[in-house]
């Protein structure tokens, strides 16, 4: 053992008890603590030695690697958040074959709606709604003003309009009854 190496082994056992008492203030558990000025030691033997070394670089060190760890554990927890919040989310929006079937009827009675508008309307609809074309280019596309395709999305949008609010007062009526159902059911 170098005299360097063996004045940092002497200066770590000195300050060791002290060293420990800071990480733990830090990181707000001693185990963690011990772990923390065991690195500590280890990041400076590792290094190449120097007569200079002083308590200040201990301490400077294992101030740093708590904060190194303080850091990855937020990072952790993060993470185990964001999958949990993913796994939450994933798991609200698996729904029942009854709701499945409920959300299609609902969508084909919008087709059916959208069937009964004059083709041209039904057309830049599309064309807006689901290629994502601008007014601009549809109406020089389809050879008419981008007034037209104005007052054609206007037709569009208020059917739109109705259907959902008809789509939303069929669900509330639906809830009622089934809410009215179990009232009726847990009095009996």
């Amino acid at each position: 053992m170098s005299k360097s190496s063996s004045s940092l082994l002497h200066m770590f056992l000195n300050e060791r008890q002290r060293l420990i008492k800071r990480l733990r203030q830090i990181v707000g558990n001693t185990s963690e603590a011990e772990d923390l000025a065991q690195d500590t030691f280890l990041k400076l033997w590792q290094r190449p030695p120097s007569d200079t070394d002083t308590p200040g670089l201990l301490h400077r060190t294992a101030h740093n690697l708590a904060l190194d760890h303080l850091r990855a554990q937020s990072v952790r927890k993060r993470h185990q958040e964001d999958e949990q919040h993913e796994s939450s989310h994933e798991h609200s929006q698996t729904h029942s074959p009854e709701k499945l079937a409920t959300t299609l009827q609902q969508w084909q009675r919008l087709i059916e709606q959208l069937d009964t508008l004059p083709e041209r309307t039904k057309h830049v609809f599309l064309l807006n709604r689901v290629e994502g074309e601008t007014y601009t280019t549809i109406a020089a596309l389809l050879g008419i003003s981008v007034s037209t395709v104005e007052k054609d999305m206007m037709r569009a949008m208020r059917l739109c309009r109705e259907w959902q609010k008809r789509t939303k007062d069929e669900e509330g009526r639906c809830i009622k009854r089934c809410n009215n159902n179990t009232l009726h059911t847990d009095t009996r």
